[in-house]
């Protein structure tokens, strides 16, 4: 899970487009005639290639631009919390028409600056700051989760699985919700008693890095529940979650890895130590919104957008290098959880889930 972590010390940004950005196409057009739409994207500190969140979300501008040619992008890479609020601001003064937040921890950032600048159109990943000119993106993450709880419950050889998070924030433990209630349905529907690890749902308390990039960290904690049992992690963590991949790939199939945000077998090296991944689909959400915001629509703050099964805003990847292996019973039992989940007959749950 992409969201920022608290750690990151120093490093100021001198100006919100001093650091990180990328190749900036525009340089404001000039006078060549034609006005540029210009979307502005602040990361958290992941950075652009964190091969989750931020990389997601870029993606989703990316696309906008390829269908769009009008509309000019460009990013900042924020180094410490303390940069949020300044690289929003600096995007303000640099007159984008689109400024895209990514991650929960800039919620507040993004509500100040906003409410200071009513007329500036804002958008933000995984955040709904309640603000009119902030069109939140939201993902209903336990959904997708409840799948990939019940297909390791039903992959699972030791009969224990393991989850652990980045911090227990929203954004994170509405996978790990959703992860144990699938497999609570697993043992429901199958009278069985596979454990989790990692994560009470009831008490909401578990394991967590307390860190989004360091992969030691990840490794450690994943480790732990390793040696506990669990044959199957999922970690929600972003980069510190390749701890656990580069390790389970290692291991030689001792464990594998159900990862988050985007298809770990497009994002991470690891793929051959990946069941599935529990996908949000963020670059269409912010393609969407920026084409629709472009083209003069109004982005309402109300309901914004949130994405679940029915809607393919969130998934499961396919499985990959699992895919001979996951047995077609259980293939058919994970796609009609999908059906039933989408058409309401199964309804998920957790606390940290968004509303619309």
């Amino acid at each position: 899970m992409r969201i920022a972590s608290a750690i990151a010390a120093g490093g100021l940004v001198l100006g919100a487009a001093a650091c990180g950005e990328a190749p900036d196409d525009d340089n404001n057009a000039g006078g060549s005639g034609d006005k540029k739409y210009s979307a502005c994207m602040v990361t958290d500190v992941g950075g652009i290639d964190d091969k989750s969140f931020n990389t997601s979300a870029w993606k989703g501008l990316e696309e906008a631009k390829k269908a769009n040619d009008n509309i000019d992008i460009k990013y900042v890479a924020s180094k410490a919390e303390a940069d949020y609020e300044v690289n929003l601001t600096g995007y303000v003064n640099q007159k984008c028409d689109f400024i895209l937040a990514v991650g929960g921890l800039m919620s507040d950032a993004t509500k100040k600056i906003a409410a200071a600048n009513p007329n500036q159109q804002f958008g933000i990943v995984d955040a709904n700051p309640a603000t009119a000119n902030v069109y939140p993106m939201q993902f209903d993450t336990a959904q997708a989760a409840f799948q990939a709880g019940y297909l390791a419950a039903g992959m699972s050889k030791s009969g224990k699985v393991g989850t652990y998070g980045g911090l227990p924030i929203p954004p994170v433990t509405i996978f790990m919700d959703g992860f144990a209630d699938g497999v609570a349905y697993y043992n429901k529907t199958k009278s069985k008693n596979v454990q989790v690890l990692g994560w009470n749902k009831e008490t909401q308390k578990g394991s967590f890095t307390n860190d989004f990039a360091k992969q030691d960290e990840g490794k450690k904690v994943s480790d732990a529940l390793v040696a506990q049992g669990a044959d199957i992690v999922m970690p929600v963590a972003g980069g510190a979650g390749l701890g656990t991949t580069a390790a389970a790939k290692a291991s030689g199939g001792k464990y594998s890895v159900v990862w988050v945000d985007v298809d770990g077998c497009e994002s991470t090296p690891d793929c051959a130590a990946l069941l599935t991944t529990v996908v949000k689909n963020i670059p269409d959400a912010v393609k969407d919104a920026v084409l629709k915001a472009a083209g003069g629509e109004k982005l309402a703050a109300t309901p914004g957008f949130v994405g679940n099964l029915a809607n393919n805003g969130v998934s499961i990847a396919p499985y990959h290098d699992f895919d001979s292996k996951v047995p077609a019973d259980l293939k058919a039992e994970v796609e009609k959880i999908k059906a039933d989940i989408a058409a309401g007959t199964i309804t998920v749950t957790s606390k940290a889930q968004p509303t619309k």
